[in-house]
């Protein structure tokens, strides 16, 4: 089966707090003690990176350890991880500087302020054909909606309800503004050093969208692409499960571009499927799985849960094939019961506390972690 995967890795972004569900920022601190995580511009973010791996087994261990590595060290201080990827209980007035001397982060909290402070989930997915890789960015990205709506995590900002089902997103500031559809690489590179120039962009790392082109040397070296777009997917499983989708997608691609590159198979040109796609990104923040859609392929109208079901159907003859129809299941669980921010939004307009619902988040982080390591010692 391995030999038709992709290497997969994940960039992942936490929040630390209290007990309570209210944020705290230590990154300071604990990257002095802990190399395996870095520090974020605002030290109430935490990040860790996996190694690229294309077996899911191995990649719920890397996604796994750290946390409890993190865990382990935040308990003696009496702090937690938190669930969520915007300040729900946290100040979202003031910026709390994680490297007083570091001038890329002093850039950044002078032009964006807190509107980059959240936590999320970065995918990163390996291909070196180049040809391939900006298919897969122009697909990837035309279904970026569908990815955020079963990972919406983000409801609550400074102790209220947003209204969104991804606050993260809608505040998130995406740079440059206006991002074409790609159409190979050689575009890629022109379109960067372009907006370098202009000082839209301040390095080749200055793009901030629903996904990017990744490699050791943008933007003329490149071996992969990374969805950005994802809020914080606490657990695991359905993290793997959203993975899946996306490698899918890209293996049903490779074997059929005709049928699965954007600029191919739709009416749409390709300055069109670029608003779409955007488009289709911020109704997705606002309702997720209940969002009214707009398909790329024609531009009419859809229902995110429905095309997210067309999507489990078309890939579900490969995904019998590699052996990885299971790992999907999660995502069939999410169409049924809704995603984190619509069960917490749920349960919040019923009357239970914000800090109740964190609460109840951060134990089952604790649990997955808890019931992981049960797992591990029967190996």
């Amino acid at each position: 089966m391995t030999n038709s995967m992709l290497l997969k890795g994940f960039e992942v972004e936490l929040f630390t707090g209290t007990f309570a569900g209210e944020n705290v920022g230590v990154s300071s601190a604990i990257t002095q003690d802990l190399s395996d995580f870095v520090k974020e511009p605002d030290q109430r973010n935490i990040e860790y990176i996996t190694v690229p791996d294309q077996r899911y087994e191995v990649l719920k261990h890397a996604l796994l350890l750290p946390r409890q590595e993190l865990r382990k060290w935040l308990d003696c201080k009496n702090l937690t991880i938190l669930p969520g990827s915007t300040l729900s209980l946290g100040n979202a007035k003031i910026f709390d500087r994680s490297d007083l001397g570091n001038s890329y982060h002093s850039f950044i909290e002078k032009n964006y302020g807190t509107r980059v402070v959240t936590a999320s989930i970065h995918i990163n997915l390996g291909i070196e054909n180049l040809s391939l890789l900006f298919s897969a960015l122009r697909l990837v990205r035309c279904e970026a909606a569908l990815f955020l709506s079963l990972s919406a995590s983000s409801p609550f900002l400074e102790g209220n309800a947003t209204g969104a089902h991804s606050q993260r997103w809608l505040q998130f500031p995406k740079t440059p503004s206006s991002v074409p559809m790609f159409v190979d690489h050689p575009h890629y590179v022109k379109w960067v050093e372009e907006q370098i120039g202009q000082g839209n962009m301040q390095n080749e790392r200055h793009l901030w969208t629903s996904v990017r082109p990744n490699g050791p040397e943008r933007p003329h070296v490149l071996n992969r692409i990374e969805l950005r777009i994802c809020d914080l997917v606490s657990n695991v499983d359905l993290l793997l499960a959203i993975t899946a989708l996306i490698e899918l997608r890209i293996i049903n691609l490779k074997n059929n571009s005709d049928k699965y590159d954007p600029i191919e198979a739709s009416s749409k040109t390709q300055a069109e499927l670029a608003l779409l796609a955007d488009e289709n990104d911020l109704i997705a923040a606002k309702s997720s799985l209940n969002a009214n859609l707009s398909h790329w392929k024609n531009g009419q109208k859809i229902k995110c849960r429905d095309w997210i079901k067309d999507l489990l159907l078309d890939v579900t003859p490969l995904a019998k094939e590699l052996d990885m129809f299971d790992l999907l299941k999660p995502i069939e669980s999410v169409l049924i019961h809704g995603n984190q921010s619509m069960t917490w939004l749920d349960s919040y307009s019923k009357g239970v506390s914000i800090q109740s619902l964190l609460q109840q988040g951060i134990s089952e982080m604790e649990r997955e972690e808890s019931n992981f390591m049960k797992m591990k010692s029967t190996y």
